[in-house]
């Protein structure tokens, strides 16, 4: 809608994950060298978490660029199944074939197994990504583990990347999965934006799609940082409206209250108020601290 009036080839605030967008910032680079080195370690899983919206799926599709070509992949996107279905899903993105009239753990195990040694025999690694998998079950979890058990003297022939929200971390702390968590080799946390890593990326995406950033006022660009919180998907959704709103007000550029009218629409004027009086709030403790420490060196001289 609003493409042609700002001069855009593209809507650069799609929430789609295309990779012409990919916005890398510094959190986003650590994260995916933290999963690089686990997957070239000897152990069998790695783990990325982060907030809903935080750019894990981002990480995780440029890590799958940058595996070599020698690597098979299974990709699992729906982790909520029991322990044979899992097993099932991962044999069918390896291509292997089975009958589902023998369908037992053990059955699937076996076949999984061998494939990993006829990968391993041909010169090829073999990952399983799995995606939300905050939702798998303690019992499935155990079950990835006991196929990572099948190594040779340097290495596990099945390399598993742990791919959720926070509540995976705390899923791992539980005593039945120990063992488990213990073969983590890389784990990372990835946390939000922050206020310059913002506006970075907001250029960058209008930048890919013929525009620049004085579409949005610089006071715009500040408020931004403090409704969103720093969540990618948060600021796609909310630029996206923002945008829309300029348009049919035919506005030349994004000004403050339009973000504020989008950020009303989209998260609700209750949310967007707590986060506005959180910043406050911050803001002023930041620099009761700071007479506190003026006060003292004052007192201090005299």
């Amino acid at each position: 809608m609003f493409l042609h009036y700002f001069g855009l080839t593209d809507n650069p605030f799609s929430i789609a994950p295309n990779p012409d967008y990919l916005y890398m910032s510094p959190r986003h680079k650590e994260a995916l060298a933290h999963l690089t080195f686990g997957l070239r370690e000897s152990g069998g899983f790695v783990m990325l978490t982060g907030e809903v919206g935080t750019g894990k799926t981002t990480v995780s599709r440029k890590l799958l660029q940058q595996l070599p070509d020698s690597t098979q992949v299974a990709m699992i996107l729906n982790p909520t199944l029991s322990a044979i279905e899992l097993l099932a899903t991962v044999c069918d993105e390896l291509g292997i074939e089975y009958d589902l009239q023998h369908a037992s753990l053990k059955y699937f195990t076996d076949k999984l197994l061998n494939k990993l040694a006829a990968n391993h025999a041909a010169g090829k690694n073999t990952v399983l990504m799995i995606d939300e998998a905050q939702h798998l079950l303690p019992e499935v979890l155990e079950q990835l583990r006991l196929l990572t058990n099948l190594e040779t003297n340097r290495e596990k022939l099945l390399k598993v990347v742990l791919i959720g929200q926070p509540e995976l971390q705390q899923l791992l702390k539980r005593n039945e999965l120990r063992q488990l968590a213990q073969r983590i080799t890389a784990r990372y946390h990835l946390l939000p934006l922050n206020a310059d890593e913002v506006k970075a990326y907001i250029g960058h995406r209008l930048s890919v799609a013929g525009g620049d950033i004085s579409i949005f006022s610089s006071a715009t660009l500040r408020a931004m940082y403090r409704v969103t919180a720093g969540i990618p998907r948060v600021i796609n959704l909310l630029c996206d409206r923002a945008m829309t709103l300029a348009f049919t007000q035919q506005q030349a550029v994004v000004k403050k209250h339009l973000l504020m009218a989008a950020a009303s629409q989209i998260l609700g004027e209750d949310v967007v108020e707590q986060r506005l009086k959180g910043q406050k709030t911050l803001t002023m403790a930041a620099v009761f601290c700071i007479m506190l420490v003026i006060g003292y060196g004052w007192g201090s001289v005299v």
